[in-house]
C-alpha cells in the first residue's frame, strides 16, 4: 500500500505528460498503444519466457490498463498488479471484469488489484515466484530505479525472476538530435495524433536510462542477467534472475 512516505522519498505519483488520475485519458492512451504495440504479443512473449509454473505467485508493478495480469492468471496461481493511481487500478480491474467473465469469475479472483509503486508497494506473504514491469520503471530517475531494484530482489525467491521492458537507450548518444527526430517521426507515423507529443515530453522530461548503465543496476541488485534485447535504439528488455546468495 501507498502509506504515509518519508518527506525524502521519491514522489511515485507526480504526473508527467499522461493523466493517468483522468480516466479518459487513461482510455486514449491504452487506444493508443494499441496502435504502436502489438500488446497481446508483448504480453505472450513475457510469459513463455518466464515460464511460470501452475502454482507461481507474479507481481506486475506499474500494472497500468492492465493486460499483463489478464493473460497471466491462466498461467500461475496469483497476480498481484499493482499501480500508484488509484482510477489506473479501477479502469484495469473493469477491464479484467468484462474480458474474464465469459470464462467465470474464478480467474478474476485470482487478481489482487494493490495501490503502490516501486517505493512504495509492501509485498504480504511469501517471496515472489516472479516480478514484471513495463514501460514504468523509467518515471524514476537512476538512483530511485536502483533502489526499486534493490526492493524488488528482496521480494523474490532465490532464483525468482524478473522481466523489465522499457524506453532504454542504445543509440550512440554522439548522434542524438538526429536519432530523437528520426524517432518522434516514426512515432508520428504509427500512433497518429498525440503520440509525438507524448514521446517528446518523454525525452524531454521522463528518466529514460542508457543500456549499460541499466544492466549495471540490475546486477548491482542482485540479478544475474540471462538475456537482454536491445531493439531500435530505444527499446530494451531484460530477463534477470535473482542470485542465490540474496
Amino acid at each position: 500500500m501507498m502509506g504515509d512516505r518519508p518527506a525524502w522519498l521519491y514522489d511515485e505519483t507526480k504526473q508527467i505528460g499522461t493523466d493517468y488520475d483522468d480516466v479518459s485519458e487513461i482510455r486514449i492512451y491504452d487506444q493508443r498503444m494499441a496502435k504502436i504495440r502489438d500488446v497481446a504479443k508483448e504480453v505472450g512473449e513475457v510469459l513463455d519466457l518466464l515460464d511460470l509454473s501452475p502454482e507461481a505467485t507474479v507481481l506486475e508493478l506499474g500494472c497500468g490498463t492492465g493486460e499483463f495480469p489478464i493473460a497471466a492468471v491462466g498461467r500461475c496461481s496469483w497476480v498481484i498488479a499493482a499501480d500508484v493511481s488509484k482510477p489506473m487500478l479501477r479502469y484495469a480491474r473493469e477491464k479484467a471484469e468484462e474480458r474474464l467473465r465469459e470464462g467465470g469469475a474464478g480467474d478474476l479472483d485470482r487478481i489482487e488489484y494493490v495501490r503502490g509503486g516501486f517505493l512504495t508497494y509492501q509485498h504480504q506473504g511469501e517471496p515472489l515466484d516472479a516480478v514484471v514491469t513495463q514501460f514504468a520503471l523509467h518515471h524514476l530517475p537512476d538512483f530511485w530505479k536502483q533502489v526499486a531494484l534493490i526492493r524488488i530482489a528482496g521480494m523474490l525467491k532465490p532464483a525468482g525472476k524478473l522481466f523489465i521492458r522499457d524506453v532504454i537507450y542504445s543509440f550512440d548518444a554522439a548522434g542524438y538530435e538526429g536519432f530523437f527526430d528520426r524517432y518522434l517521426s516514426r512515432m508520428a507515423e504509427m500512433g497518429g495524433e498525440g503520440t509525438p507529443r507524448d514521446i517528446l515530453v518523454h525525452i524531454r522530461d521522463e528518466h529514460s536510462t542508457i543500456g549499460w548503465m541499466m544492466e549495471g543496476m540490475i546486477e548491482r541488485a542482485g540479478f544475474s542477467i540471462e538475456r537482454a534485447d536491445y531493439r531500435a535504439g530505444f527499446i530494451a528488455s531484460y530477463l534477470c534472475v535473482k542470485e542465490g546468495r540474496r
